[in-house]
């Protein structure tokens, strides 16, 4: 049989979650530029402090492929779903699901009854795997952040966000 005739593979990775480190950030340069994981490790110190839950999809050997931060300082009674992202290359796998699902643990964990998060308009892929996980939408908002140009220099990205919510008692 050549090459060119063989059919598609599947493998099963098994993966498991737990806090992301600092140590984790190198392996997660695929998350966003060095001014974000500037700030992802700003937060871990926030998660540190307990203000938040910071968290890794990791691959046996504890590679980090998908994270994301729960803040329970944005609202009462919620926990925040932001700072969400699959690697590139293995998006549509599952993985967001999981992520999604161990944050929603975390909330369920601390008490608050309810996990929110925003969603860019201009993102239709992930509004559809919230909307496959139970969240409704329920308003939006303006919101911008630093984001880093390839010289290196900082400019202030604006978008327009759906505001998502999911009871998770």
């Amino acid at each position: 049989m050549s090459p060119s005739s063989v059919g598609p593979a599947q493998v099963v990775v098994p993966v498991h979650v737990r806090d992301l480190t600092p140590a984790d950030l190198p392996a997660c340069a695929w998350s966003g530029s060095s001014a974000h994981l500037v700030q992802v490790a700003r937060e871990l110190e926030r998660a540190a402090a307990g203000e938040v839950d910071y968290l890794a999809v990791c691959t046996p050997v504890g590679l980090p492929v998908a994270i994301g931060g729960v803040d329970y300082q944005v609202a009462a009674g919620s926990g925040t779903l932001w700072q969400l992202a699959v690697a590139p290359a293995l998006q549509s796998c599952g993985l967001g699901t999981v992520l999604i699902r161990a944050a929603e643990d975390r909330i369920r964990s601390r008490g608050p009854g309810r996990a929110e998060l925003g969603v860019e308009e201009s993102n239709p892929r992930a509004r559809a795997l919230y909307e496959r996980l139970g969240y409704e939408a329920y308003g939006s908002r303006p919101d911008a952040w630093d984001v880093e140009a390839p010289d290196g220099s900082l400019r202030r990205y604006e978008t327009m966000c759906t505001l998502m919510r999911k009871d998770v008692c």
